[in-house]
């Protein structure tokens, strides 16, 4: 893990917060490096049955793309139940701004808690850039709300993210955690099978948009091009010998 994402188990839950409060925690690579390694260590934990999914202070849950960055952030690789699968409910806990792509990692989360200030906004049709994975957004509430929190790019609050389905619970300003932790305890009680089954049942009901179907396929093809037997298959090529799979 990165000092820029953190992850802490307490109770069945992991709480994994992006840490960069100095920048509004905008999303940069040691960001989609920490939350990608977060995501597949909760996979794996036996411990931890319940994920959530917060940010280092109240100002902002995210301020979006980290503008000082070489290039936009693949968010193929690190958005949650894209670029890893989970089979375990995460609920993100947002505290403030919730800008450009955080807003997609908010959206691809399975529960969200949100301060009654918290602010919601995607403002990259007026900045001129875009990455296109906000489009699942409209399969996840409200198709004609979506679409004028993408187009227009307005600020929305709190009560109206909950409103239209975006935000499942409300809480004071700086109860966002504690009230995502009442909801990961009551979770982390459930038959974790069962959970994960709902889980996949759910994502093959919900339409995919072009960019989330893409990074679908970028998750399997990066986990064969990561395999020793990718690795295997280049060094008999190279050694002229037959290859000896061991499908891993």
């Amino acid at each position: 893990m990165s000092e820029a994402v953190t992850y802490e188990s307490r109770d069945g839950v992991a709480i994994i917060s992006i840490n960069r409060p100095d920048r509004l925690n905008a999303i940069g690579p040691e960001v989609e490096a920490g939350l990608q390694q977060a995501w597949v260590r909760l996979n794996n934990s036996p411990e931890d049955r319940v994920g959530i999914l917060t940010a280092a202070g109240t100002k902002a849950f995210s301020s979006g793309r980290d503008r000082d960055a070489q290039s936009p952030p693949d968010y193929r690789s690190f958005t949650p139940n894209v670029g890893v699968v989970l089979d375990k409910p995460l609920i993100a806990a947002v505290s403030g701004w919730c800008v450009g792509g955080a807003l997609v990692l908010v959206a691809m989360c399975d529960l969200c808690v949100a301060t009654r200030d918290a602010r919601f906004t995607y403002p990259e049709p007026k900045l001129g850039f875009a990455g296109g994975m906000i489009a699942s957004l409209a399969a996840r509430i409200p198709h004609k709300v979506a679409m004028e929190l993408m187009l227009l790019g307005d600020v929305v609050d709190a009560q109206r993210a909950y409103e239209v389905g975006l935000v499942n619970r409300l809480a004071e300003p700086g109860e966002h955690l504690e009230e995502a932790m009442k909801l990961a305890r009551r979770l982390a009680g459930n038959a974790p099978l069962v959970m994960a089954m709902l889980k996949r049942f759910a994502a093959a009901t919900i339409a995919q948009s072009p960019v989330e179907t893409a990074g679908l396929a970028w998750r399997e093809t990066e986990r064969v091009f990561s395999s020793a037997d990718y690795q295997e298959g280049l060094d008999s090529f190279r050694s002229k010998r037959e290859p000896r799979f061991e499908g891993r």
